[in-house]
């Protein structure tokens, strides 16, 4: 089995909203997401970026975000900047779970990528510990080094709606990534701060002038963790070939996304048989990024993801699809951890 690392996944989510059944959740499973510890296993995932994500109550207080993105056209409202009081105590919720997970032995929490390399070897998952948005850290960036002796190795200045940092793109099909401003003076200063301290900047929900003025700023490979090709789904949330060339003229990575909504090229969020539109992607992105600047990036937990993927336990069959349509076991390797491992040791500087 070809052992996997992963770009994204919002498990800490999960546990967020049912912190008293975390054992049940992480160490047996309960049949429901994802993710947990037993399918991990039989998956071959063997680590990855878990992300810590302040939920916007807009969404999630009853807006019908399902029956819309599966009408396209559409174009989900965002929710107001979430202050950093307000988002802190989520934040540490939710890395009070990913510690909790470290203490039960089954999974580190790494730092570098020999970090990575012991967990694996260990049979742990091997966790990175990533802000999917900078609400909790506030404009002095005093909280930034809180998260760094945390074990922050990770960041997104924006999920989708504003921050003090900078401007996400909205859910929006079709549509341009071109959607707003770029980064604030904050969020300049952000950037040299991550790069100083080698947290590693995630592009993923950035707008276009936001992903310009990072790549100008930052002195480390541009990563987009979970992103999928414009050309072939016109969504915000993709990124375009100008912003993938930007990516490999810095030896970046894309981590292919599993959510349905990007990868059909009718925008649908609808799941799908079959692998046609996976396909579609990952041929699109070696093309313009070349064999080693790809990876996974599924979003599990956080997405519908496409009908023969299912889970995590169905890594086995996309890997097995990958080398049917001709992917070599040598690329096949790259694609699913050795990629992975060779930019975080560029972005780290190992």
């Amino acid at each position: 089995m070809i052992p996997v690392f992963d770009g994204h996944n919002d498990f800490l989510l999960r546990l967020f909203h049912a912190p008293n059944d975390r054992e049940t959740i992480w160490l047996k499973g309960e049949g429901k997401g994802h993710l947990d510890l037993p399918r991990m296993q039989k998956g071959g995932f063997v680590g990855g970026f878990f992300a810590i994500y302040i939920p916007s109550p807009h969404i999630e207080g009853g807006l019908d975000t399902e029956a819309l993105m599966d009408a396209p056209p559409y174009d989900i409202p965002l929710g107001a900047l979430i202050g950093t009081e307000a988002a802190q105590p989520v934040a540490l919720a939710k890395a009070g779970h990913l510690l909790w997970m470290e203490r039960t032995g089954t999974l580190a929490i790494c730092r570098s990528v020999s970090d990575i390399r012991s967990a694996i070897k260990a049979g742990k998952i091997a966790a990175i510990l990533h802000l999917e948005g900078a609400e909790a850290i506030g404009e002095d960036l005093d909280a930034l080094h809180l998260w760094h002796a945390i074990g922050l190795r990770s960041l997104g200045p924006v999920w989708s709606r504003p921050t003090v940092f900078g401007h996400g793109v909205p859910f929006r099909f079709p549509a341009a990534p071109d959607t707003g401003p770029g980064l604030t003076d904050a969020g300049k200063r952000l950037v040299k701060e991550c790069n100083r301290l080698k947290i590693m900047l995630d592009l993923s929900h950035l707008n276009e002038k936001g992903f310009d003025d990072i790549a100008a700023l930052t002195d480390a490979p541009l990563v987009a963790t979970h992103s999928n090709a414009y050309a072939v789904t016109p969504s915000t949330r993709n990124l375009t070939d100008r912003q993938l060339d930007v990516i490999r003229q810095t030896d970046g990575l894309v981590g292919l996304n599993f959510a349905t909504i990007f990868l059909r090229e009718d925008g649908r969020k609808s799941t799908f048989n079959g692998w046609d539109p996976v396909l579609r992607h990952l041929d699109h992105l070696i093309e313009k990024l070349g064999e080693d600047r790809v990876g996974f990036g599924s979003d599990f937990d956080g997405a519908a993801v496409p009908a023969d993927i299912g889970d995590v336990a169905g890594l086995p069959r996309l890997i097995d699809a990958l080398r049917a349509h001709g992917y070599g076991e040598t690329l096949l390797r790259k694609i699913a951890l050795e990629n992975w491992m060779a930019v975080l040791e560029r972005t780290w500087k190992e």
